[in-house]
């Protein structure tokens, strides 16, 4: 199976707009989550990591969601020479939410529907680049971004395409907020993930691009080696009380990298810092063997950006591989959960060379991803 390359990258969120400039953020501990008052969204005040107003505002071609869609891309094929016109290179979209702010702020109109949908953005997308092939989306709930870097790696390894442009983003809007808010489970303070005294998500707006390609030229030091999804099927929004789903997408991915759970260096754990999650997470990682590995959430760094976490927090992640560090968790002080998890606290100087992105959500979807250099 062709060997599958990460040629270029790319994240936007609210601690800067290049990858280099949010890794620098992060060193420094910087995150992206404020208090608001934003009437439009919540009568209450509440905390997010936001871009200011000012930025990536609606204009009468692109929503906020594609224009952060089109930044991201546009950044990180400057940092490579793949083009979005060569009919060997496919595009594909990950976002849970897209548009669905236009049912807010747009009159009811009759195109409205196919405005919102999630295909229309992604053609916009591709027509702007000039992409030769058509689109992809990729849209299940909070494992979007891991399964759009999948549908990348496999699409490439199948010999269907020679590189893959993935960019995932959403953004939060009262439809999104107030959803999370109806299930009591937004935090009244920064997120704790896996903390004893965590109260719940909070959320963030984010972009990210990485680019794959089957082409070593291209190579920037990272691999995709592999990865798997599966389904709990538990309930529609609490996720498996054993984590043996997980657990099995992890195993799935060490079993088809040809790794053994000794072979992983770090864990880019999802953390949303909710009761269940985290709980179901730490399970999870212990029945995979992984329990003594350092793992972190970087959920208080960006809150939980959806479609776009999978592909942010690998991002980061590759980066962490690159300078030989593992970055710490944000809010975290005392375990809190069932499962012994080894959360880092602290900036870690350690030799790494591969590691594990996990994700899971609404509907029992998990998924998992692992890197190398």
């Amino acid at each position: 199976m062709r060997p599958v390359y990460v040629a270029a990258d790319n994240i936007i969120s609210p601690l800067g707009y290049t990858t280099a400039a949010n890794m620098e953020q992060l060193k420094l501990r910087s995150t992206g989550i404020k208090q608001h008052s934003v009437s439009e969204y919540s009568t209450v005040p509440f905390y997010a990591s936001l871009f200011s107003t000012d930025v990536f505002n609606e204009n009468g071609t692109y929503t906020k969601f594609e224009q952060l869609l089109i930044a991201s891309i546009k950044d990180a094929l400057e940092h490579c020479n793949i083009k979005p016109d060569d009919e060997r290179t496919v595009l594909i979209v990950s976002t849970t939410k897209g548009n669905v702010s236009l049912l807010e702020t747009q009159p009811e109109r009759p195109d409205l529907k196919e405005r919102i949908a999630l295909h229309t953005s992604s053609k916009l997308v591709a027509e702007h680049f000039e992409f030769k092939s058509q689109a992809i989306v990729v849209s299940n709930a909070c494992i979007s971004g891991i399964m759009a870097i999948l549908t990348g790696l496999r699409l490439i390894q199948s010999g269907q395409f020679d590189n893959a442009i993935v960019v995932g983003a959403d953004v939060i809007t009262k439809f999104v907020l107030s959803g999370f808010q109806s299930f009591q489970a937004v935090s009244a303070e920064p997120c704790k993930p896996f903390d004893v005294d965590r109260t719940g998500i909070t959320l963030g707006e984010g972009a990210a691009t990485i680019v794959l390609t089957s082409n070593p030229l291209y190579n920037t030091q990272i691999q995709v080696l592999s990865g798997a999804v599966s389904n709990d099927g538990n309930h529609i929004s609490a996720p498996s009380r054993t984590g043996e789903e997980l657990s099995q997408a992890i195993s799935s991915s060490l079993i088809d990298a040809g790794l053994n759970a000794a072979d992983i260096d770090f864990i880019s754990a999802h953390g949303t810092a909710t009761s269940y999650n985290d709980e179901m997470e730490a399970k999870a990682i212990a029945l995979a063997g992984l329990s003594n590995v350092p793992a972190n959430s970087l959920k208080g760094f960006y809150g939980h950006t959806l479609g776009a976490a999978g592909l942010i927090e690998s991002v980061i992640s590759m980066q962490s591989l690159k300078e030989n560090i593992i970055l710490p968790t944000p809010g975290h002080s005392s375990l809190g959960v069932s499962s012994p998890i080894n959360i880092v606290t602290s900036l870690m100087q350690h030799s790494v060379k591969t590691f594990l992105k996990t994700a899971s959500g609404f509907g029992g979807c998990n998924g998992a991803v692992i890197f190398s250099k």
